[in-house]
């Protein structure tokens, strides 16, 4: 029996300032995982879907950068006020949110 439906990666990495590929963790990713982390509590989806900070996933200059898995789909420019929307959308529903894909197609498991 698996213990998570779906694990919820979130980039927290930080690289020096003015980096050119930029950085994660400077753009108050650690503020994305702990909201996710309240909200799945508070829905009760915690026992099923986990949430975990990252080190780089190498997505700098998407970021703040999220990766769901199973699906391995990738999101950019995450904000506190998505949240709520990648968790009724994506993770309770099964529809990514498009808008916030990253397009790359490094990012693409099928490579398309």
């Amino acid at each position: 029996m698996k213990r998570f439906d779906k694990h919820i990666f979130i980039c927290e990495n930080k690289r020096e300032e003015n980096h050119p590929r930029g950085s994660c963790g400077t753009k108050n990713s650690s503020e994305l995982t702990e909201k996710f982390k309240s909200r799945l509590k508070e829905l009760g989806l915690n026992s099923m879907i986990r949430t975990n900070k990252a080190g780089c996933l190498d997505a700098c200059e998407f970021g703040p950068t999220i990766v769901v898995y199973p699906e391995q789909t990738w999101y950019g420019g995450v904000k506190p006020e998505d949240i709520d929307e990648i968790i009724n959308e994506h993770l309770i529903n099964g529809r990514p949110v498009e808008r916030l894909l990253i397009k790359d197609k490094r990012f693409n498991r099928d490579g398309e």
